[in-house]
């Protein structure tokens, strides 16, 4: 199956160029769909701003099995023959179509470290050629009007599907690089689709810029800036320059995604499963069935020797608002003399009610963007008082759609026939089911929705069970539709998001925070299926600007 990057493409409501852009991309979706092509273009509203080429004039690049390289350039319009070929009018300077191939494809092909493989066709779907000899471009590498039918079919002629080769991952992470392109960690657990994020100017671009020594960098972000993004920038930029990152988290569902995402050569895992593989390591397996067990682990790794193996060169802390001091103290232990350190946290996303570790001459990062959720979530947030400092809302997106469905409180078959009405609502919207998540405000242990197997015959739950496999892997019930607590899908999103099982009786510090975490994951469309008692709550505080009274 083809896999376009960037996605999110067709969530854009856009004009001009781009919007022909769209139409090629649905064209090549369609066509494409049977072929293990991994399809990039420039269409995307993070670099709206820039453009709309992926790379210079180069609209779309095609990425075969074996390495080889299709570079598009795609020309809407009416284009000029003339004796040193077709020409295109910009801004009214005619530019010469082959001089323009030529150069974007030797500077593309300059930067790459080894030799590749190129070809190029132009793609002219408005205008037909009428002396393709005259052209200045091979004929055979001309698809127009009159045969842009065919552009699926000269694509696979080009690009004959092989069996991949090593070459295909070396390509992969140079376009990675080249362009900007970074794997989305909020994707959803288990969806097979890796969301693809070009960051103009965000961390991952502008955080690792920053020089000074040590490099102990504290970057406090809020949801959707990209905090995450960065982390997996500064992995991969180890792994390339031969050194071994470790990757920690507090939530293991974010550690088992991110451990799809990154290269092989560092250790990633949420600091339980640290804590465990020391053990085992040693020859020792954990008595999980005594009530202090994490805190005796803890006190031995505080104070064990580290071996080698067990050092490494580049460190990075993710959710570090969920960390204790303790914990700080063993992962730093693992940092080799002159390592770079990250430690990445959101004090709004703080559910345990730790203090935040104190981190003495480190350099201090914020990052107030929100460029994941829409607009009129973030200021919905604002307006109840959900955040610690004011967040500027990043999205393309204006507006959410916003759905409220209430429910008389402790009434559970109620709360489940509204969140049954919220997943018709999400698919009559037009979401598949792999778009859609359901979010329980309560924990696993707590929750309604998170025990059952399915909401209706026609809604079958994929949720953890709570327990573990052989190999330590999480074992989900086996569904249609993700069902997480707001604990677990913390650091994760969805296009459509249910917020259910919402029920408090005051909205305290803990409540606001759970709402913030829930509510950041939905990307397009959300749904809040909330008690009666909790709605009135938190409208009364949006309409006081989220000011109460003591």
């Amino acid at each position: 199956m083809a896999h376009i990057h960037p996605a999110g493409w067709r969530e854009m409501s856009v004009t001009g160029a781009a919007a022909r852009e769209i139409e090629t991309l649905t064209l090549l979706e369609k066509r494409l769909s049977d072929t293990p092509y991994e399809i990039y273009h420039g269409v995307h509203w993070t670099n709206v701003e820039h453009g709309f080429s992926a790379y210079g004039d180069i609209d779309f690049i095609i990425l075969a099995p074996n390495g080889r390289l299709l570079l598009i350039e795609q020309i809407a319009g009416f284009l000029g023959e003339t004796r040193d070929g077709l020409v295109k009018n910009y801004q009214g300077k005619p530019r010469k179509i082959r001089h323009q191939i030529i150069h974007t494809i030797e500077g593309f092909a300059k930067r790459y470290q080894g030799e590749l493989s190129i070809d190029y066709l132009l793609y002219c779907p408005d205008y037909i050629v009428k002396d393709p000899v005259q052209a200045g471009i091979d004929p055979s590498h001309i698809i127009d009007a009159t045969t842009k039918g065919r552009l699926g079919a000269k694509i696979r002629e080009i690009l004959p599907v092989t069996a991949r080769t090593e070459e295909f991952d070396r390509v992969t992470r140079y376009l990675g690089d080249t362009l900007s392109l970074r794997p989305d960690p909020s994707s959803m657990i288990g969806c097979a689709t890796q969301m693809v994020t070009r960051l103009s100017g965000g961390l991952a671009t502008w955080a690792r810029r920053l020089e000074f020594s040590p490099f102990r960098l504290r970057v406090v972000g809020t949801a959707g800036s990209g905090k995450t993004q960065l982390a997996l920038s500064e992995y991969t930029a180890a792994i390339d320059a031969g050194l071994r990152p470790l990757y920690v988290c507090f939530n293991r569902p974010l550690a088992d995604h991110i451990q799809r995402l990154v290269p092989p050569g560092g250790r990633v895992a949420n600091f339980h499963e640290l804590c465990d593989a020391w053990l085992r390591a040693k020859g020792e397996s954990p008595d999980y069935g005594k009530p202090d067990v994490w805190t005796e682990i803890e006190g031995v790794l505080a104070s064990a020797d580290l071996p080698e193996t067990w050092h490494y060169d580049v460190l990075i802390v993710d959710e570090g608002q969920d960390f204790t001091q303790a914990w700080r103290d063993i992962v730093l232990r693992m940092l080799k003399n002159g390592g770079r350190a990250i430690w990445l946290e959101d004090p709004d996303q703080n559910l345990y009610g730790k203090e935040m570790v104190a981190l003495p001459g480190w350099v201090v990062l914020h990052s107030n963007t929100n460029y994941r959720s829409p607009r009129e979530v973030v200021q919905m947030l604002s307006s109840i008082g959900a955040v610690s400092q004011p967040v500027e809302a990043g999205s393309p997106f204006k507006g959410a759609d916003i759905e409220e469905m209430l429910y008389p409180e402790g009434d559970v078959e109620a709360m489940l026939n509204q969140t049954r009405r919220a997943v018709t609502s999400c698919l009559a919207a037009g979401f598949g089911r792999q778009d859609i998540a359901i979010c329980s405000f309560r924990g696993r242990e707590k929750s309604a929705i998170l025990k059952l197997d399915k909401l209706s015959d026609a809604h079958t739950l994929r949720s953890f069970t709570g327990a573990y496999d052989l190999f330590g892997n999480p074992v989900f019930r086996e569904g249609g539709l993700l069902a997480e607590s707001v604990y677990r899908f913390k650091g994760q999103s969805a296009p459509a998001l249910i917020f259910t099982e919402i029920d408090f009786e005051e909205m305290d510090e803990l409540t606001l925070r759970k709402l913030f975490v829930g509510m950041t994951r939905a990307r397009l469309k959300l749904v809040l299926v909330m008690s009666e008692r909790a709605s009135a709550q938190f409208f009364d505080r949006m309409s006081s600007g989220g000011d109460v009274e003591e």
